[in-house]
């Protein structure tokens, strides 16, 4: 069963990659917010609150299918928690039957083996979790020790690939704990990442000393294959490299085209440290936006940390140079705020 089903998301990933080598006008990967609040606090995060409730399963539904209308190829849920949304699955299955990817990135708190048996038949193709140590602290709760029998049910009863991102930087007291985090991922079987923690802005936070040590192995260890056969998100880690060395990267932010953030009330922003640009309601958001965005430079660009906009940019960066726009009605369609 996991064979088969792993055989079938890989074919329809190579259909998408390929399709995105061959036009850029839609987006390749959508994060969406169908709740921003969340179950945990963790110090370094400013992406959740404690009060507010679900979006409308009507009013995410309506944004899914216009995403299938710009011809996304993945989009992705995030928050908050995005497995406080009491409809999760139904949001799910709305993805599939529109033939686009459907992600879930979760701090796995939430998860049982019900749920991801619920999961399964919904048709998730890919989960990730985060675990920033190995005891909870008061910087993070998503600690292994916490979610490790979470885990064993995943590596036991998930059809979908998983991917585990263990971190450094941000705080995290004992930076050995990624390493101990990435090996325990792999003897259950599943993909693996190392993200650096940003600030408040989605910048970097240079490593050094023991930090960069670590970093450096658990890099080292994650295994070329990784991206042939689970998923993009371990794939491509480049960018990271240079930012854990201070150094800037020198590449074209293709955010608001071929990556959107789609926050709760419904407006595209750059990514989750830029909320506010440009800020368009998505049910209005069209080809022409997406045009001017892949076309626009970003002056944040340089140490910026955040890896999905990094990867879902990677395909295009041998495309035309970026330049700042002279047609005033092409800037202002890229510029212009949501309006009730």
């Amino acid at each position: 069963m996991k064979w088969l089903a792993r055989t079938t998301r890989t074919a329809r990933a190579a259909a998408k990659f390929a399709h995105g080598l061959v036009n850029t006008d839609h987006p390749l990967l959508v994060q969406i917010i169908p709740i921003r609040r969340c179950n945990i606090d963790c110090g370094y995060c400013n992406e959740y609150d404690k009060v507010s409730a679900p979006v409308p399963a009507d009013d995410m539904l309506a944004r899914i299918d216009h995403l299938a209308k710009l011809g996304s190829s993945v989009v992705a849920f995030s928050g908050g928690e995005p497995m406080l949304h009491p409809q999760l699955e139904d949001l799910i299955r709305r993805i599939r039957s529109h033939g686009m990817m459907a992600g879930l990135i979760t701090n796995g708190y939430l998860l049982s083996q019900k749920k991801i048996e619920g999961l399964n038949a919904a048709g998730l193709d890919y989960m990730q979790i985060s675990i920033d140590n190995v005891e909870p602290d008061e910087v993070s709760k998503k600690s292994l020790r916490l979610l490790d029998k979470k885990l064993q049910w995943l590596a036991q009863y998930a059809t979908f690939d998983v991917n585990i991102n263990s971190v450094v930087g941000g705080g995290t007291k004992n930076p050995e704990d990624a390493r101990t985090v990435s090996r325990r991922a792999r003897e259950l079987g599943f993909s693996t990442s190392i993200g650096i923690i940003h600030d408040g802005s989605g910048q970097l936070k240079a490593l050094d000393g023991e930090v960069r040590r670590v970093y450096d192995e658990v890099s080292s260890e994650i295994s070329p294959a990784t991206f042939v056969v689970k998923n993009l998100y371990s794939g491509v880690r480049g960018f990271q490299d240079s930012l854990a060395a201070g150094q800037a990267n020198d590449w074209r932010c293709r955010a608001g085209a071929r990556y959107l953030y789609v926050c709760e009330n419904g407006l595209v922003h750059y990514c989750s440290q830029q909320r506010g640009w440009p800020g368009i309601p998505l049910l209005q958001y069209t080809t022409e936006h997406i045009r001017a965005a892949f076309d626009m430079p970003k002056s944040c660009a340089p140490y910026c940390t955040i890896g999905c906009v990094h990867r879902a940019s990677t395909m295009d960066y041998w495309r035309r140079p970026q330049q700042a726009r002279v047609d005033a009605d092409l800037n202002e369609l890229v510029a212009e705020r949501a309006r009730p």
